[in-house]
């Protein structure tokens, strides 16, 4: 453990900070924008939740295997890797020239925050002990809804008055900054998985499976997508079955069959992910199109969640190194509940008050939530699982997010068709949006039971 303290834990921790602040930053704020993007390029609404879509995606397949890659070869490396391609290609995302090419940087910036989202909360638990790695872990998750708390607010200002490839440039500074630190001050590789053989044909088929049902969930509810999504789904089947087979898996399955505390724990963050992240998307058109809000405006209005998010889940994580993550988290959940039922009361008449109220729930639950449950999740595999755990977390954060988006685009699709939003479709966009917040009460339901199964707490 000597070795691993050489550098200072604090600046670890700021590293991991910024990189936790400037990935949801980058995701969140361009859902202020997409209105914007969407006059600039011409893209319908399927076209328009492809620029958030693409990103989730790509960190989605990746995050597994480069979280394994990591263990091997060193979580230092590959984070430094990451933060390199989300600088470039936020500078090539502010310069795109098409909704193509836009999409497309999208996917790729997604691999490199996969590489960083795998990576940074196992460097975090490598070099804290456990008695301090909730508090860790807190203050973390906390920069991360910081990031989603800014980017409406942000997002907002800076596309009403610089436009929204602005987004993409005030994040370069930031990256060259973690590239300078990590470069100059950390030494240690943190490579516990060294000399395991890197699963190459199971990262294949994980890809590629994982990419077929994604990208089929995406465009239901069209035939091929139903083959599509349908044909990962069994290519998923027979990569668990691979992976039980050989010596070295690029993602060990006895992780969810041995320990019952960590598949319910990602069971809930799954969930968790699912039923909230498509919320801004939603309420950001909903506050524009339908309340006939400007981008700055309804950023200052959505800044609610997430600043609520950010006061809470720091006190969260503090408690979950003292008291059982699995009734904390589950609380969390119920609560979260709570906050989803009231939206689906939202109408073309309610008020600016009411719409807050929401909000401020919801990111209360969240709050309450995720540090608890990322703790919980960390806590309770070996060192040399610890990137693959993280990983894992990435995975179900990010898998939960595009069915969140997945579940809202077919619906929007169901009600209004791949047309461009105007103020004319707000009775169909509201209708959409009540059923997407039902079908989302239903499945945080689902999560709160998840959560209570996991058995007691980690031993730390």
């Amino acid at each position: 453990m000597t070795e691993q303290i050489q550098t200072p834990r604090r600046l670890i921790l700021f590293l991991v900070i910024i990189t936790s602040f400037i990935n949801p930053f980058l995701g969140a704020a361009i859902n202020i924008a997409l209105p914007s993007i969407s006059q600039d390029f011409s893209m319908g609404a399927v076209g328009m939740s492809w620029v958030s879509m693409a990103f989730l995606l790509s960190s989605a397949v990746f995050l597994v295997p480069l979280g394994k890659l990591a263990d091997i070869k060193g979580r230092k490396q590959v984070f430094l890797t990451g933060n390199i391609i989300i600088t470039v290609t936020s500078i090539l995302c502010a310069l795109a020239q098409s909704g193509g090419m836009l999409i497309a940087m999208r996917a790729l910036q997604g691999i490199g925050s996969a590489m960083v989202f795998g990576t940074g909360v196992a460097i975090i638990t490598s070099v804290y002990p456990a008695r301090q790695r909730g508090k860790a872990i807190g203050i973390t998750v906390t920069s991360v809804y910081i990031g989603l708390s800014l980017a409406p607010f942000l997002g907002g200002i800076l596309t009403q008055y610089l436009g929204w490839r602005s987004i993409f440039y005030i994040t370069v500074p930031f990256g060259l900054l973690v590239m300078w630190i990590t470069l100059k001050y950390i030494k240690e590789e943190w490579t516990d998985a060294r000399g395991e053989k890197f699963d190459l044909l199971g990262s294949l088929v994980y890809l590629l499976s994982m990419s077929a049902f994604m990208f089929g969930l995406s465009r239901l509810p069209d035939s091929s997508a139903i083959v599509l999504a349908g044909s990962g789904l069994i290519g998923l089947v027979i990569f668990i079955v691979m992976e039980q087979k050989i010596k070295y898996p690029v993602f060990n399955m006895k992780l969810f069959s041995s320990n019952r505390l960590f598949a319910f724990s990602n069971l809930a963050a799954l969930i968790n992910y699912a039923t909230t992240f498509a919320i801004t998307f939603l309420l950001s058109l909903y506050l524009q199109y339908v309340l006939g809000l400007s981008p700055r405006d309804a950023g200052m209005i959505l800044i609610t969640q997430p600043v609520t998010m950010a006061l809470v889940a720091s006190i969260s994580g503090r408690l979950s190194d003292k008291y059982d993550p699995r009734i904390l988290s589950s609380t969390g959940m119920g609560i979260i509940v709570g906050g989803l039922v009231l939206l689906t009361f939202l109408t073309s008449q309610s008020s600016i008050c009411y719409l807050v109220i929401n909000l401020a729930v919801v990111g209360f639950g969240f709050g309450m939530f995720s540090s608890p449950n990322t703790n919980a999740i960390m806590g309770s595999v070996d060192k040399k699982y610890l990137g693959i755990a993280s990983a894992t977390v990435g995975t179900m954060r990010l898998t939960g997010q595009m069915m969140s988006m997945a579940i809202a685009t077919l619906i929007l699709k169901l009600m209004i068709g791949n047309q461009p939003l105007s103020a004319q479709h707000s009775a169909a966009f509201m209708t959409s949006m009540k059923i997407t917040f039902m079908i989302f009460v239903i499945l945080c339901v689902l999560g709160v039971f998840a959560s209570l199964a996991r058995g007691r707490a980690h031993s730390g």
